[in-house]
């Protein structure tokens, strides 16, 4: 495991990071609420993402430049590290890239944010849904060397955008919906759930269930961005279609950020 970083200790005085979500893509999904912690910001952290994926972090620009057009905050940078997606053990890669993520904040809040300021951090969708930065500030304030006040502030996440974009519900009447990922889904259909919400699929694991009677998908890419893709169908027709359509996507732009809905009528 990579060596933390560790920080002299530094107070702050009522200082605050705050973890906000800013919707899937689209400046509108941005709340009221998320506005007002954007505004109050004194600084906002950027975990830029290498290569293509910097475009990420235009994005994230161009919200800030739509909701607080005046600016009058910093932008700090410093680059993600990777996850090691080679390792054999997936929970151990994890936890080895989450503290490097955390020595990174750690440094960013011990170094820019001043006493009694707000730092912000901005994240996709809503940042309770499968994103690592409320453990990350959460272990750099448990290390002691900094001291400060979290506040998360939710957003429209992944999920509810695609299932808006689709004009449909993530459940069926008296149904339950699981949200899961895909390594979970290639090891199976949850039990007890007819609707399945798919994340972090990186190797199509809807293709494990093309024999599942009556089973639809709605598929979303890029949700609430310039560059969204949506199809929607019956999986044995379409999976085809939006695998191609997914590698294709993946290999213009470099990255892709998807989800989909999985769902069975009995």
């Amino acid at each position: 495991m990579a060596g933390s970083f560790r920080a002299e200790r530094v107070v702050l005085v009522r200082a605050q990071v705050e973890v906000v979500g800013i919707g899937a893509g689209d400046p509108g999904h941005v709340t009221v609420a998320a506005v007002d912690a954007l505004r109050r910001a004194d600084v906002v952290f950027f975990l830029d993402k290498p290569g293509e994926a910097r475009e990420l972090s235009d994005l994230r620009e161009a919200i800030l430049a739509t909701h607080v057009p005046g600016g009058g905050y910093r932008v700090v940078r410093a680059e993600d590290p990777p996850r090691d997606r080679a390792a054999d053990g997936y929970a151990d890669a994890v936890v080895d890239w989450r503290v490097r993520r955390a020595d990174v904040c750690e440094r960013l809040i011990a170094e820019h944010l001043g006493e009694g300021e707000v730092g912000a951090f901005l994240v996709w969708g809503d940042p309770a849904l499968y994103d690592s930065i409320i453990a990350v500030v959460e272990d750099v304030r448990s290390r002691g060397a900094t001291e400060f006040d979290v506040r998360v502030i939710p957003g429209v996440s992944s999920v509810s955008a695609l299932a808006a974009r689709h004009a449909t519900t993530l459940n069926q009447v008296a149904g339950a919906v699981q949200i899961t990922t895909g390594r979970r889904l290639a090891a199976g259909w949850p039990q007890d759930a007819d609707d399945v919400v798919v994340m972090l699929d990186a190797r199509n694991a809807f293709l494990e269930h093309l024999d599942e009677p009556g089973a639809t998908i709605h598929w979303g890419a890029y949700v609430g961005t310039e560059d969204e893709i949506l199809i929607a169908g019956p999986l044995a027709e379409v999976a085809e279609r939006i695998v191609e359509t997914r590698e294709r996507a993946r290999a213009e732009k470099g990255w892709i950020m998807d989800t989909y809905l999985l769902r069975r009528t009995r």
